[in-house]
């Protein structure tokens, strides 16, 4: 019982986090300063960058996390994907652990790079021999699993392309859902078949995730449980950002997830399928991968988990398993020249800043860094007049300069020291001082990625499609 009013405790800290003052922070006159320089050691420690050939898509992306949990629980992954022109990346939020994100962090991506393939390329590539990592080239990711356990993760996947070769090709949409629920359901069998502590901490652990897929101008998003993401686009009337979300979070704030799984029980359980705003009153994302103290039969529960990991494991008003899916939701947008960039997020950040907010600051941090370009007169006759406000507006905005070349970090930098007038180093200091017993209270583990997108290449593509159609219809 304990436990759960922890959680909820600390549910309710970081719903209201914004509201915790820092004079309150301030009461705990232990922590010591951190000089500006040991922030941005601290906030940049985990950054990456990586920018992609000109004639491409994506113009490059950035990525940071800032951990709060010990071992930090979030976990990202990026790619691309080979055998063709795309782009795969994710954010995993881990629970009970870190055991299940990082795994499925690196596991969903192979399984959707092998999916999203035309039927007959992968039935090719099966000839020839090929592996999980055959068909995408990481960026950011140079460890592998454990010689014990990297066996039983091939099998699966091997199973999985086994089944796919048979299977007529489906849309993206569908081959995103597909993917997401065939993993999860590996990490029960693999737990199952092997009875192995490892495998089965993995299953008993849990993740939500945001996966984006982008191949030519389509872009998918696919969520499991409360990460996020928001698509920034320049308006080109008002030269204004405007945020544009592309997944919907599952937690009890989502009224229609509540209703979805409510409908899936009998009525008598109404009150106590969800309570305090969590699933069975323990959990508070409402899918997520893993997690199958909650999907398992109860005879399951009590002659595999029970005997290994203790009574406790069983939830409270268990009667009608699964009360728990990793099915996620998929939405589809197509780029045009006015997107110019992607945040993806775990709700670590979202604890802190709004969509709008995001992109306004990372809109900001984009206009910022053009005014450090080298400056480019129009062609044509230009005044001296013309030159002479060019150089103030760019004197101006060295005023704006960000602190950090990276957006990730920029926007971690804003949630824990932004206030009404600028960022404030020693609300920073304070948050990342806080002793590893308290901090989880004040924050969550953070990571990010933001995409840029390479509007010249987004046009170019816009404008073949254009031809091809006005030949197809003969305009």
């Amino acid at each position: 019982m304990f436990k759960f009013m922890l959680n909820d405790a600390i549910g309710y800290v970081r719903n209201n986090v914004r509201d915790i003052s820092l004079n309150a922070l301030r009461l705990l006159p232990h922590l010591p300063q951190l000089s500006p320089y040991d922030v941005n050691l601290v906030l940049r420690e985990n950054e990456f960058i990586f920018n992609f050939p000109l004639d491409g898509v994506i113009h490059s992306y950035e990525t940071n996390q800032l951990g709060s949990n010990t071992p930090c629980e979030d976990s990202r992954t990026e790619a691309s994907l080979l055998f063709r022109n795309g782009f795969i990346c994710g954010i995993f939020d881990g629970h009970g652990g870190a055991a299940c994100g990082q795994v499925v962090s690196k596991r969903l991506l192979r399984y959707i790079s092998a999916a999203t393939l035309p039927r007959q390329v992968l039935k090719d590539k099966m000839q020839k021999g090929c592996t999980s990592q055959s068909f995408l080239k990481c960026h950011n990711d140079n460890a592998d699993f454990v010689n014990e356990i990297k066996p039983i993760y091939e099998h699966s996947f091997n199973k999985y392309i086994t089944e796919l070769i048979k299977e007529p090709q489906r849309d993206v949409t569908s081959e995103l859902q597909h993917a997401f629920v065939h993993l999860d359901e590996s990490l029960a069998q693999e737990a199952l078949a092997t009875h192995d502590v490892r495998t089965m901490g993995v299953a008993l652990s849990g993740a939500v995730a945001c996966l984006v897929h982008l191949e030519g101008l389509q872009l998918h998003v696919a969520s499991t449980g409360d990460c996020g993401a928001v698509l920034g686009i320049l308006d080109p009337v008002t030269n204004q950002w405007q945020p544009k979300k592309l997944n919907t979070e599952h937690n009890a704030d989502n009224m229609q997830e509540v209703q979805r799984i409510l409908d899936e029980h009998p009525k008598e359980e109404r009150d106590t399928i969800i309570r305090n705003g969590r699933l069975l009153s323990q959990l508070a994302p409402l899918r997520a991968f893993g997690d199958y103290r909650y999907k398992w039969s109860v005879e399951t529960l009590q002659q595999q988990v029970v005997p290994m990991f203790g009574e406790h494991m069983m939830p409270p008003h268990y009667f009608t398993p699964p009360y728990l899916t990793a099915r996620p939701d998929v939405q589809h947008h197509e780029l045009d020249v006015n997107d110019k960039f992607l945040v993806i997020a775990s709700d670590g950040l979202w604890d802190f800043l709004s969509p709008s907010e995001v992109v306004s600051l990372v809109g900001q941090h984009v206009n910022s860094k053009k005014i450090q370009e080298p400056m480019r007169l129009e062609n044509g006759d230009v005044t001296l007049q013309e030159i002479s406000d060019k150089l103030a507006e760019r004197k101006a905005g060295l005023n704006r300069k960000p602190i950090d070349s990276n957006a990730a970090t920029h926007l971690i930098r804003h949630a824990l020291g932004g206030t009404d007038y600028g960022i404030e180093h020693s609300k920073i200091s304070y948050y990342l001082s806080l002793p590893k017993d308290v901090v989880r209270l004040y924050r969550d583990d953070i990571t990010i990625t933001v995409i840029y997108f390479n509007s010249d290449h987004i046009a170019k593509l816009k404008k073949d499609e254009k031809g091809i159609s006005s030949k197809v219809t003969g305009a």
